[in-house]
């Protein structure tokens, strides 16, 4: 319902039917700039998405056809080090925000806390204590109005004051709650880890070496976080930009809030995700049917960046200039379920490369048609396509993997590439109200073996798998695994099978559960460098505050 217009009255004024028909009217005007057929466009546009194939990001959903016209999910903005450019940063975010959409910040260039600021003779007071300022910010303002606003915060591993950034929300369950932190770290770095090296801390302000430290010491630091607290993550920043297809612009050092896509300063990126459940028929996946899909939802991608109405000139520069979409997948986890083949598997691994592999392809043929006839995307005679020979190509990325929380609950499916959470569990909403979620796969197949029962659901509820149940089959609790079930090296494998074949990056959380060591954080961290992940997410069970998803005992249900 929060994606429902309303009235002044706050009352709703259309349906899901209404909603379809607006995003797609909208997204497919744009088509009048290049002489196709608007009609045609809206129709195929319009059954992709009434179908649940595929979903575009929350912000298209929520302001395409509206006075707003902010469609885009994410952007990058650029904090220097001068208090004119922090607050400028600070105000950009909450106009961003105000649309609609999440944004990613890279504090590395703030001086070290203790600095001498020539100008005041004062001491400056460090990153961590403006990224506060951010938060505090981003407090008061929800997404659109609808959604409270969600950033990141990246320093880089070799910033004097990465120690205090590791720590920032260790044992403080509050603070900065409104940022995911991720530290940026390079080979250099991971190899010094590797063979327990020291590195140089180098003072962004003059260039100069701060200290000598311990890699090891500080990697150790981030798995005690992450064990601790979910924060921060991991960037790997030099993966990044071997596969940063605009290496002439210059070094990328940001993403997104979730990770997902890797940004330029003031850059956005438009998002959306096809259903690989609806891809499923009798038993076999339609090749057909996904190939198609994904050539609509590139077209209404590169659409979405042409009647996008952009928060600042600088952005629409930008992204115009580079074009970059990112179309990734939800409903994973319940294709393989359908398919009889287990998520922790290397069988399931190869299906979800060989699946993002025919996406990859089909998604850049889809791009160089448009190019040829609406024209490259402006930045692609000096990129990386050119230098491979390309002659045509309309986006500079075509594909990125998000965690599609809220539109995989419209579309009824798995989230992104994750595993089930659970077979059944109560989740909570941006409004703070919560609703009961039971597998519809699960639900079918347990009336089919004519177990199903509201005790059985609660039972579910109660216990987070069917692995402690014993009247289930054992080939139903194989294939219904959960995540916290799973070990985090099939977690790893999975992100790294997906991203082999994503253009930006894969939004994936490694979760695990409660009981979990903290060798288990730091193995999992070395496997993803490993691997060749882009980042990486660790989250341990009920190691924070507020958790979006629960399983509990649900008194619904017992009745």
């Amino acid at each position: 319902k929060r994606y429902f217009l309303k009235d002044k009255n706050m009352h709703t004024i259309e349906n899901f039917d209404d909603l379809i028909k607006r995003v797609a009217n909208n997204v497919a005007k744009a088509d009048l700039l290049y002489g196709s057929d608007v009609n045609l466009t809206f129709k195929e546009f319009f059954n992709m998405m009434y179908s649940l194939d595929f979903l575009p990001n929350s912000p298209t959903l929520m302001n395409a056809g509206t006075p707003l016209g902010q469609l885009s999910a994410c952007f990058v903005i650029p904090v220097e080090d001068s208090l004119e450019s922090i607050f400028q940063a600070i105000k950009e975010m909450v106009l961003l925000q105000q649309s609609g959409g999440g944004v990613g910040f890279n504090f590395s260039k703030i001086r070290p806390k203790g600095s001498i600021v020539k100008s005041t003779f004062g001491v400056a007071s460090g990153p961590v204590s403006f990224i506060e300022a951010f938060d505090a910010s981003a407090n008061v303002i929800k997404q659109g109005g609808k959604r409270r606003g969600a950033n990141m915060g990246i320093l880089n591993v070799n910033h004097p004051d990465i120690l205090d950034f590791i720590r920032a929300k260790r044992n403080r369950p509050d603070y900065l709650s409104n940022f995911n932190l991720s530290v940026a770290v390079t080979d250099e770095f991971m190899e010094c880890v590797i063979k327990d090296k020291e590195y140089n801390l180098i003072n962004p302000f003059n260039q100069e070496i701060a200290q000598k430290i311990s890699a090891k010491k500080v990697f150790d630091e981030i798995v005690e976080s992450a064990w601790t607290c979910g924060d921060p993550g991991l960037i790997f920043i030099d993966e990044i930009n071997r596969k940063n297809p605009n290496k002439n612009l210059g070094k990328i050092g940001c993403t997104n809030p979730c990770g997902e896509v890797p940004l330029f300063p003031y850059e956005s990126c438009n998002l959306g995700s096809i259903n690989l459940s609806n891809m499923v028929e009798n038993k076999q996946i339609n090749w057909e049917k996904l190939g198609k899909t994904i050539d609509i939802a590139i077209h209404f991608l590169d659409n979405v960046i042409d009647i996008n109405k952009y928060p600042l000139p600088q952005i629409e520069k930008i992204t115009k200039a580079n074009r970059k979409v990112g179309l990734g997948v939800m409903g994973f986890a319940d294709m393989l379920i359908k398919l009889g083949i287990k998520y922790n598997s290397e069988e399931g691994c190869l299906l979800g490369e060989k699946i993002m592999a025919f996406i990859e392809e089909r998604s850049h043929k889809m791009s160089e048609q448009l190019g040829k006839l609406r024209g490259n995307f402006p930045n692609f005679e000096t990129s990386e396509w050119a230098k491979k020979g390309f002659q045509y190509m309309r986006n500079a990325t075509t594909t990125a993997i998000a965690p599609t929380g809220s539109i995989s609950i419209i579309a009824g499916c798995s989230s992104g590439i994750e595993p089930l959470f659970s077979v059944a569990y109560q989740r909570k909403m941006f409004d703070e109200e919560s609703y009961i979620y039971i597998n519809p796969i699960f639900e079918e197949k347990a009336k089919e073996e004519k177990i199903y029962s509201k005790k059985l659901i609660n039972e579910i509820l109660t216990k987070g798998s069917l692995s402690k149940i014993g009247k289930i089959p054992r080939e139903i609790k194989e294939l219904f695994v959960t995540t916290y079930e799973i070990d985090p090296k099939w977690h790893i494998k999975m992100q790294a099978a997906f991203q082999k074949h994503t253009d930006n990056s894969v939004s994936k959380t490694i979760n695990l559960p409660n009981k979990a060591s903290k060798k288990d954080v730091k193995e999992a961290f070395l496997l993803a460098y490993q691997l060749k992940c882009k980042g990486i997410t660790i989250y341990r069970d009920k190691s924070k505050n507020k958790q979006v998803i629960n399983v509990r005992k649900c008194k619904e249900c017992i009745s």
